[in-house]
Order: structure tokens, then C-alpha cells, then sequence
């Protein structure tokens, strides 16, 4: 058959397995559905409209406030105050993290002489520099999430809540690097290690 009879039957075909009778399985504007911001007797809340669940961001755009995905204010500044109070747990987690995604590279100091720069890749810098510890946590968030100079983005490997808590245990690295006796409390004291003896 030529493909000038093949072309009409063809197109008889779409056109007959398109149309259904209405109410049949393939009527799509008659099925059952909510509008916007409908009630719902079968979800707890009662809404049709659900919220996405925290940390989930829409593909295309952001969702709720910027400077969580950002790392910036309003005005565009990194921001100098992380986006919620810092816990202990959030604090492991940061540990945690960091031990897996930062370590190769910058060490559990954060020094910048892991494994990685010990076999020949670029040298990080420290963490413990002036200027590293006077720059801004959304500056901080913005490397992770960006990449900056040799270092590449983790935000395909490093979910936007899990690269701020990697922010806060590198402001808890600085914090115990520049630590003094009188910062430390009274009751921990006596858990402190002597200083090593100059040689």
C-alpha cells in the first residue's frame, strides 16, 4: 500500500480512538477532580491543596523563603545570620555531612590539607583564616551550593537543609579552633586535654 492510502486510514485511526462516549474512561474533562484550594473529605487536613513536604523545591522556581535556597537576603547580601537556631542535632547532621561531602578537600579540621590536596588536587583554603571566619554563613551556603573557583557544586549531592547544617558545624570548627580557656565552661573544664609541652 503507498504511502498516499496509508496517510487517510491513519488518520481515521487517531481520530476514532480519541472520541469516546461521555462518561467513558477517556471523557478526561468530565473525571472526578478538585479545584483550587477545594475541601477534601479523604485527606487529614481537609484541604485538596497540599503543602510540598519540608526541604522539597519545585523544579523551575523556589518555594517560601528565598534565603533558605538562596543564602541571600532580600537586597542580594549573603546573609550574616543562618535561617533557624542552631541544635545540637542539627549541628551532628552538619558533622555528618561534612565528614562525607567536605573532608577529601578541606580535612576534619578544615584546614584545606584532606586527602584529595594530599594526592595533588587543589589546595582549599583554611577555614581558620580572618577572612574566612569574618565572611557571611549565605557566602558559606552560596560556595556550597554554587561551586566556587576549583571547587564544584553539591547541590545535586547535598540536600538546601543538609548544605546549611554543613554551614553551622563550619562555623562550629572555626568557633573551636579560636576558642579560649574563658569560653569554655567552668564544669568542662577538667575534660580539657593538658597543652603539649613545647619541645
Amino acid at each position: 500500500m503507498s504511502q498516499s492510502r496509508c496517510a487517510p486510514l491513519l488518520a481515521l485511526a487517531l481520530v476514532l480512538t480519541a472520541c469516546a462516549p461521555k462518561g467513558s474512561y477517556q471523557a478526561m474533562a468530565q473525571q472526578p477532580r478538585y479545584e483550587a484550594h477545594e475541601g477534601s473529605d479523604r485527606l487529614r487536613n481537609g484541604a485538596s491543596s497540599q503543602a510540598l513536604p519540608p526541604g522539597v523545591v519545585p523544579r523551575g522556581g523556589l518555594l517560601g523563603d528565598v534565603l533558605i535556597y538562596t543564602g541571600l537576603n532580600v537586597d542580594g547580601t549573603p546573609s550574616e545570620v543562618l535561617p533557624f537556631a542552631v541544635t545540637l542535632e542539627i549541628l551532628a547532621q552538619g558533622q555528618v555531612q561534612y565528614n562525607a561531602f567536605c573532608t577529601p578537600c578541606h580535612d576534619y579540621a578544615g584546614t584545606g590539607q584532606g586527602i584529595a590536596v594530599q594526592r595533588g588536587y587543589s589546595q582549599p583554603p583554611s577555614f581558620h583564616t580572618d577572612e574566612l571566619r569574618a565572611a557571611p554563613v549565605g557566602h558559606i551556603y552560596g560556595v556550597i551550593t554554587n561551586g566556587l573557583g576549583q571547587m564544584p557544586s553539591y547541590a545535586e549531592q547535598v540536600p538546601v537543609l543538609d548544605r546549611w547544617a554543613i554551614v553551622a558545624y563550619v562555623r562550629a570548627l572555626q568557633l573551636s579552633q579560636q576558642a579560649t580557656l574563658n569560653e569554655v565552661p567552668v564544669d568542662e573544664r577538667d575534660n580539657l586535654a593538658p597543652p603539649e609541652a613545647a619541645p
